[in-house]
């Protein structure tokens, strides 16, 4: 798990079993579009987890915790399993994992489809508040910023990505991926408190 303040991804009432998963990988997530198969890591991890066994209390969004699945399944790089569970959540959270996933796999204008259907979600004054930071107050590069200046643009986070992401040895490649991961951590904290019920208490 990234080094991060700005969301509580390990709050209480998570299972040690989902706190296994979000740990055991240090070097989850670095990549900025991954179209290879299902890491064997992830398998291993995930296949047979049910939404609820990811609580220590009981569910009360079905649907934000199987946000919180699909979740874990895309931050080990297993684009196809996020996207099975994904597919079937109807509401604003849903769009937005379909939105970062087919953003990982390259398919950048389907992505700004599925933003488009999220704009409104909580998460995203989350990331607003902190991308800035994240990237640092000082980039001068214009894509960037337009991605992370005032309201947190997905949209513009699209355009950078598909600039930047067959290019890692880019300077902006590390400033790309910071930014996803404070993407994931935020919405993955939103499903979490709201799954649990604890919506009042998220940072």
């Amino acid at each position: 798990m990234a080094d991060s303040n700005i969301t509580d991804t390990h709050p209480d009432f998570l299972s040690p079993l989902a706190t296994t998963i979000l740990n055991s990988r240090p070097d989850a997530y670095q990549r900025l579009v991954y179209r290879g198969p299902t890491p064997p890591e992830a398998t291993r991890l995930l296949s047979g987890v049910k939404p609820e066994q990811l609580l220590k209390v009981p569910v009360q969004s079905r649907e934000e915790a199987a946000g919180m699945l699909g979740g874990l399944w895309l931050w080990h790089d297993a684009l196809k399993e996020c996207h099975e569970l994904v597919q079937d959540l109807i509401g604003p959270t849903g769009a937005f994992w379909h939105a970062i996933m087919h953003r990982r796999e390259g398919d950048f204008s389907n992505a700004k489809y599925w933003y488009a259907r999220c704009a409104d979600h909580r998460a995203m004054r989350l990331i607003s508040a902190m991308s800035l930071d994240a990237v640092g107050r000082g980039t001068t590069d214009r894509k960037l910023l337009r991605a992370v200046s005032g309201a947190y643009n997905p949209e513009a986070f699209v355009d950078f990505v598909e600039e930047v992401h067959a290019h890692p040895q880019d300077p902006r490649y590390a400033a790309a991926v910071r930014l996803q991961q404070i993407e994931w951590e935020a919405l993955f904290s939103h499903c979490a408190y709201e799954a649990a019920g604890e919506a009042g208490g998220m940072i």
